[in-house]
Order: C-alpha cells, then sequence, then structure tokens
C-alpha cells in the first residue's frame, strides 16, 4: 500500500483516467462497427468523418498507437469506398 500522500493521489487519479480511456476506447470501438456494418454508402460517409476524429483523439492522448489508428482509419476507408 502507498505510504505518501502523493501516492494515494495517484493511485486515485490513475483510476480516474482509466475508466475515461476505457470508456472512449470502447465507443470507438462500437462506432467502427457500426461503420462496418452499415451497406448504405450515403450512411456510411456521413459516419466515417466521426470515426476518424474519435481514432484520431485516441491516438493523441496515447490511448492506442498512431500507426494503429491510421492503419485502422485506412481500412475504414477502403470500406466506405467499396459500398
Amino acid at each position: 500500500m502507498a505510504n505518501h500522500k502523493s501516492a494515494l493521489k495517484r493511485i486515485r487519479s490513475n483510476e480516474a483516467k482509466r475508466v475515461i480511456n476505457k470508456y472512449q476506447h470502447k465507443t470507438t470501438r462500437n462506432a467502427m462497427k457500426r461503420l462496418r456494418e452499415l451497406t448504405d454508402k450515403k450512411e456510411a460517409e456521413a459516419l466515417f468523418p466521426s470515426v476518424v476524429s474519435m481514432l484520431d483523439k485516441l491516438a493523441k492522448k496515447n490511448i492506442i498507437h498512431a500507426n494503429k489508428a491510421a492503419n485502422l482509419k485506412s481500412g475504414l476507408a477502403k470500406h466506405v469506398a467499396s459500398l
């Protein structure tokens, strides 16, 4: 167990950040899944920018690696283009 006041605060803040990161990551994964399931090109093109934005935000905050975000965006772009 932590012995210092600052260490206890760090434990609390890490847990709060973990919960927020988990929520944002899960929300983005659900949005990607929704985009992949779409069959209408207009709907997919409308949803695509928001999903890309979510991925960029996750990469910027180091929740996912920048290269992973780029790979996911590329795959989603190919999917939307193929509709």
